[in-house]
């Protein structure tokens, strides 16, 4: 018998249109050009093996926006096209944020010209036409640059660039963007793959019916003030959704993606309802519903009330998304194979991974990896790939009962329960209380509908609170209250102060590292021996980088390192106690050494050039003579548990140690 296996790639972007209904961020023409194509393109290369796509509306409905207006309705797009010396102050600043917003490792390194530019504080014109160009490039995926000539001839010009070649880029990508829904919609007629949508704004469903879900999910959250039922929305979240999906496909959708994987019973009697046959989510929600927490469980079939559910393997999943990163991809798609060979026969197993953002952490975009992984399966005769078309008609275990929860944690606290989060659903609450009984004519009240439904997205809330970081955290708390703005402003009331106040405002945001400020000498001893033992120390707060969804990333949250005339310091912060019982070696990589020190995760160990102790936190003082007189030295440190497992600090980038020019060239 067979193992099958079903792979699911989650296409999603919110919807970046202010209400002048211009894109505010640049992200999805950037996708475009560099996943959304080649993601469907790498399966069709090997016609033997099927995966699922899951594109939401909100990005079908952009990606229509470029196919129609080209660039003239993206706000970055407009900017970039422009000669530079034409560029106001407020522009320059907006492109040279976004230019270095591009993953430094995978994307920017290639190029020789990208990272001499990328580290710059000030630019000349030409400098800043360079660096513009070269953020394109970086964005193109491998179908482009295999491809498109005029990508390639750009490529390898690497500098010196004119007006004219971006427009030539520029037109030759706005040209390339109408073939990719129709590519899709080619390889679903073949039936290689199966196509599923999302409720029309990526809302958390369950919450809109009802907001108690989020408390009954996890009883210590709190909920926002005086909520209300967005029932009526929700149902219009799932029509909106298929309307859209018939008008591109040419059929009904038979799948959904609950947004964030949200579920709870009602949602899926809705679904249900409108004709949907199968949902996915993670396996948090399984052993919630069974009260079980059974690794083989997840690898059998089930449904509640006649809609299949595919759970997500989590381990799995995010070995994809987030750590085969760091292998090289010839050992991460052996360590999958092993994987699924692991299991029993007849098992069936559901890869649920985000199908544009992992790829950039990946050397050439996920490339290499992608085709030595369908070689690998095209191969083998054992491992059955299955749409979840294919799957879901096959006899399923029936759920007595369905947790509500989302994919993160198996619970809703991702999108409520922190005061930031809950706030802007207070304000979602206040909104609909302040126009209720506005009179406007038909096409008015449609537009209220659409800026109501897009205010519910999920992304707004995910940004806000602790959890998650990102440079364009306040361009995201702008586009939310945007839209209830926009309401106001319809039914001719006054906007209120509350909704024109960002809900940040409140809350400073931290960097995410801080560069060492002078020299420290420290006792090696396990713990913090004074408040200025590490005073002056550089620090790398892991915790506002990586993702909660990244569950594994997460024993060590803080990662500090200074030095002395002879010695170099590490210390971490984090759960040490599980550290000691599931890892097994720290090992610090220095890149232009060559060379690799490798510590056993034990109480105290000691060598000829290195010594540690762990006791509340973990402290490393390391003799500088492995320096060889080298004056810049990158550092990345891997910790590897017990299974042969590894994560890195820092995720993005390396630390570079400096001997020299001390104050100014520490960096990460």
């Amino acid at each position: 018998m067979s193992k099958n296996i079903s792979f699911f790639w989650h296409m999603h972007q919110p919807d970046y249109r202010d209400d002048s209904g211009f894109l505010k961020m640049p992200w999805v023409f950037l996708h475009s050009i560099k996943d959304y194509y080649d993601m469907p393109w790498l399966l069709s290369l090997y016609p033997s093996l099927k995966a699922t796509f899951n594109l939401t509306p909100t990005l079908m409905e952009q990606i229509k926006i470029y196919e129609k207006y080209g660039y003239k309705k993206d706000n970055f797009l407009i900017s970039w096209i422009k000669e530079t010396k034409e560029l106001n102050e407020k522009e320059r600043i907006s492109l040279i944020k976004i230019c270095k917003s591009t993953q430094f490792d995978t994307m920017v390194v290639p190029f020789e010209r990208y990272k001499e530019l990328y580290h710059k504080e000030e630019y000349s014109d030409d400098e800043l036409n360079d660096l513009e160009v070269l953020f394109m490039l970086s964005w193109c995926g491998n179908y482009l640059r295999k491809n498109n000539s005029i990508v390639q001839e750009l490529i390898l010009k690497q500098r010196g660039y004119s007006l004219e070649d971006k427009e030539r880029l520029l037109k030759s990508l706005i040209n390339f963007i109408p073939k990719i829904l129709p590519f899709y919609r080619m390889i679903l007629e073949k039936k290689q793959i199966s196509i599923s949508t999302t409720p029309l704004n990526h809302p958390i469903l369950p919450l809109l019916l009802n907001m108690k879900n989020a408390k009954i999910s996890n009883p210590k959250t709190v909920l926002p003030k005086k909520y209300m039922s967005l029932r009526d929305d929700a149902y219009k979240q799932v029509d909106l959704a298929i309307e859209m999906y018939k008008k591109i496909f040419k059929k009904e959708p038979t799948g959904f993606w609950p947004a964030e994987g949200a579920v709870d019973e009602e949602s899926l009697r809705l679904y249900r309802q409108k004709g949907i046959k199968w949902v996915a989510t993670d396996e948090a929600i399984l052993f919630k519903s069974i009260n079980k927490e059974d690794e083989e469980l997840k690898y059998k079939r089930y449904a509640f009330d006649g809609v299949f559910i595919g759970f997500r393997d989590h381990a799995i999943s995010d070995k994809i998304g987030f750590h085969y990163r760091y292998k090289k991809h010839d050992e991460a798609v052996s360590d999958f194979m092993s994987e699924i060979k692991s299991k029993k026969d007849d098992a069936n197993i559901v890869v649920i991974v985000d199908g544009e953002n992992a790829w950039e952490f990946y050397k050439n975009n996920g490339y290499d990896f992608f085709i030595k992984l369908y070689e690998e399966l095209s191969k083998d005769e054992h491992i059955k790939t299955k749409t979840f078309d294919e799957i879901s008609s096959l006899k399923s275990e029936n759920l007595k009962k369905l947790h509500p929860g989302s994919w993160i944690y198996g619970n809703f606290n991702t999108w409520a329960g922190h005061s930031e989060k809950n706030r802007a659903w207070e304000l979602i609450y206040q909104t609909k209380r302040d126009i209720n009984g506005c009179k406007v004519d038909e096409k008015k009240r449609a537009l209220i509908d659409k800026h109501f439904l897009a205010s519910e997205c999920s992304d707004w809330f995910w940004w806000y609170g602790e959890d998650h970081f990102s440079d364009f955290l306040e361009d995201f708390d702008t586009l939310f209250r945007s839209h209830l703005s926009a309401i106001y402003r319809i039914c001719d009331l006054k906007v209120p102060t509350a909704v024109l106040l960002p809900i940040r405002e409140s809350r400073e945001i931290k960097f995410s590292s801080i560069k060492p400020k002078f020299n420290i000498t420290v006792e090696v001893d396990g713990k913090e021996s004074s408040f200025f033992e590490w005073l002056g120390s550089g620090m790398i707060d892991e915790s506002r980088v990586f993702s909660t969804m990244d569950g594994a990333r997460g024993v060590m949250k803080k990662l500090y390192y200074g030095e002395d005339e002879n010695y170099f310091y590490i210390r971490f912060d984090g759960d040490v106690r599980r550290f000691l019982k599931e890892y097994k070696k720290i090992k610090l990589h220095f890149k232009k050494l060559k060379y690799m020190a490798e510590i056993p995760v034990q109480k105290s160990f000691k060598s000829n050039t290195l010594q540690m102790m762990i006791n509340k936190i973990v402290e490393i003082r390391l003799d500088k003579k492995i320096y060889k007189n080298k004056k810049k030295i990158d550092l990345k440190i891997e910790f590897e548990d017990k299974f042969g497992n590894s994560e890195y600090l820092p995720i993005f980038g390396d630390i570079e140690l400096c001997s020299d020019d001390y104050e100014k060239n520490w960096f990460v």
